[in-house]
């Protein structure tokens, strides 16, 4: 199991609301706890494997930088329904989905996320004008973390 399928695990254990999720394979175990707290990851693996380097990325997730404090309290700000890397157009080629200053409407797509060989588009859910792109192109990003900030229409 890689740090992106185990980030994806800690995703899905958060909004599904299980308290308790344990998975043992071959060499490897893990068990992600939650409650009211933050999520808590817990890792073993043998001591024969002596790859403990990993460990401190699973909880990464948990500590997800906070919103950007905007200047105008008036502005929405999109972010990343998943785990993966960001996108702002459909390949190198192609024009980017969205700029700076470009109106966008509910439905329109606005980048993609990539999360385990899977290119998810990301739709507006409002009317609006982008102000800023928060991320650059190809970066990873983590869960519900800051995308783009919109002044509503």
């Amino acid at each position: 199991m890689d740090i992106k399928q185990i980030q994806e695990l800690i995703k899905f254990v958060h909004k599904s609301g299980v308290n308790e999720v344990s998975i043992e394979e071959k060499d490897f175990k893990i068990t992600i706890k939650t409650n009211q707290a933050p999520t808590v990851v817990n890792a073993t693996i043998p001591a024969a494997a002596p790859v403990a380097a990993p460990a401190p990325q699973v909880s990464a997730p948990a500590a997800t930088p906070a919103a950007p404090a905007a200047d105008d309290s008036k502005l929405i700000t999109i972010k990343s329904p998943m785990i993966g890397t960001f996108y702002r157009s459909s390949s190198p080629d192609k024009p980017v989905f969205v700029n700076v200053g470009d109106e966008i409407k509910p439905g329109q797509v606005l980048c993609i996320v990539e999360a385990m060989k899977l290119f998810n588009e990301i739709e507006a859910e409002v009317s609006g004008r982008i102000v800023k792109v928060l991320i650059d192109n190809a970066s990873p990003i983590e869960y519900d973390q800051p995308l783009f900030l919109v002044e509503p229409a």
